[in-house]
């Protein structure tokens, strides 16, 4: 029996060269062919096949297995990001400040500012004085100062700082919500003639000389009227039962041109004496802030301060388009009127007590969207935040930069707002190319 040489015997498991595909490598021990990882050695032990002068064709140059991902031509998808984890930074964009780090720095603002307003003035109270008072009122221990003291820092800052903390904080939030609802960051409370409605009726009870509830009729005319006023614009705007952006704006500008018509008649068949308080009023001021008044305004704002944020995930998608947010399972109708009514209610509390005051509701929002976004879960938060960061800081400078004289408040807002506002139309101008 002839002895086989080892190297030029195929077993029963190797394919003649006659049985393998066109195209095929040889497989080796391993059975992978090229994906084997057979040692350079092993290439000895492969019978050769003999030269072929034709050029090899394309599908015996491609392997048999499926490429892997490092060998496909196109780019893989991105994975997707897992929940919760952030996003990875961009070089090249300045990082946005946390949710929790702005209303953290907001506070720490609203505080500083507070305790900076109690202090400042034409009698001066020293920081450790404000702290030893309120810590004496509060049963901490500390001491009271003298009776001017105490009569200056518990009767007349206090209250100013109070009512300008809830007066802001609602324009802030009135703002947010009416930029949300209207889709577009140039909306603030005044658009639909919230404001005017209120001057109306404050001017009325003025000129008229109504006294039938005391100190608090021009309070009382003035929330009345914003009501009735925004209710007008409402209605008059709804056809269809539904209620279009554009035909409410257009029609709170009709509205507003209305109510500065009526306040203009008002004006003139007032006396000299009632012309000049409603100057005043209407220029806006804290002036006349005490407690009682703290307290009037207190339920309204606190009540749209609590249910603004409950609609921030509505607003959110209703800022995709009506009908995304539709599909969405958001009703946009009952969203626009709730939101409306609880824009109303701050607005009006805030220009009953205060006057007019410009311009807060339209620039904080603002601001704050540029530096942390979108997202109305803390916008509506955040700009209540700012917004009586805003009015406190700005009661402060009309009480402060013209002594003994004290400057309007809403002329102050107004001077600071208008170049804002001059500027936001322009960059939002040069970002669509025109407004055609």
């Amino acid at each position: 029996m002839a002895l086989h040489d080892p190297l030029h015997t195929r077993g029963p498991e190797s394919p003649a060269p006659s049985d393998t595909p066109p195209g095929a490598t040889p497989a080796g021990p391993c059975g992978a062919g090229h994906a084997s990882g057979r040692s350079p050695q092993d290439a000895g032990h492969t019978t050769a096949a003999p030269s072929d002068p034709s050029p090899r064709s394309a599908p015996e140059e491609t392997p048999r297995r499926a490429p892997g991902p490092a060998e496909t031509g196109p780019t893989p998808a991105p994975a997707r990001p897992t929940p919760g984890a952030q996003p990875p930074a961009d070089p090249g964009k300045p990082r946005r400040p946390g949710p929790m780090t702005g209303a953290a720095a907001l506070t720490t603002a609203l505080l500083l500012l507070a305790l900076l307003s109690a202090g400042t003035g034409a009698y001066e109270i020293p920081l450790p004085d404000v702290l030893t008072s309120a810590q004496h009122r509060l049963g901490l221990g500390g001491a009271p100062l003298d009776r001017v003291g105490e009569s200056v820092l518990w009767n007349v800052r206090l209250p100013r700082i109070a009512l300008a903390l809830l007066v802001g904080a609602s324009l802030g939030c009135a703002g947010a919500l009416m930029q949300g609802v209207f889709g577009n960051p140039l909306a603030e409370p005044g658009v639909i003639g919230i404001s005017a409605g209120a001057a109306v009726g404050a001017v009325a009870a003025i000129a008229l000389g109504l006294t039938f509830l005391g100190n608090w009729t021009v309070t009382a005319c003035a929330f009345v009227a914003g009501l009735v006023t925004v209710s007008a614009v409402y209605l008059l705007s709804r056809n269809g039962g539904r209620t279009e952006v554009v035909t409410l704006i257009l029609t709170g500008i009709a509205v507003n041109a209305f109510a500065g018509a009526l306040i203009g008649l008002f004006v003139f068949f007032a006396d000299s004496g009632q012309v000049n308080q409603i100057t005043f009023w209407q220029l806006g001021s804290l002036a006349q802030a005490t407690w009682p008044k703290v307290l009037a305004v207190l339920p309204c704002a606190l009540a749209g301060l609590v249910i603004a944020p409950f609609y921030a995930r509505r607003l959110d998608l209703l800022s995709l388009g009506e009908r995304p947010a539709r599909h969405l399972g958001v009703d946009v109708e009952r969203l626009r009127l709730a939101l409306i009514l609880v824009v109303a209610l701050l607005t009006a509390a805030a220009v009953a007590v205060a006057g007019v005051i410009t311009f807060v509701g339209l620039l904080v929002p603002h601001l704050l969207r540029m530096a942390h976004g979108p997202g109305h879960r803390f916008l509506i938060p955040g700009s209540a935040l700012a917004g009586a960061v805003v009015l406190v800081a700005g009661d402060l400078a009309a009480r402060t930069l013209a002594q003994p004289a004290e400057l309007p408040l809403g002329v102050l807002t107004a001077l600071l707002g208008s170049p804002f506002f001059f500027w936001l139309l322009r960059r939002t101008r040069r970002k669509q190319g025109g407004w055609a």
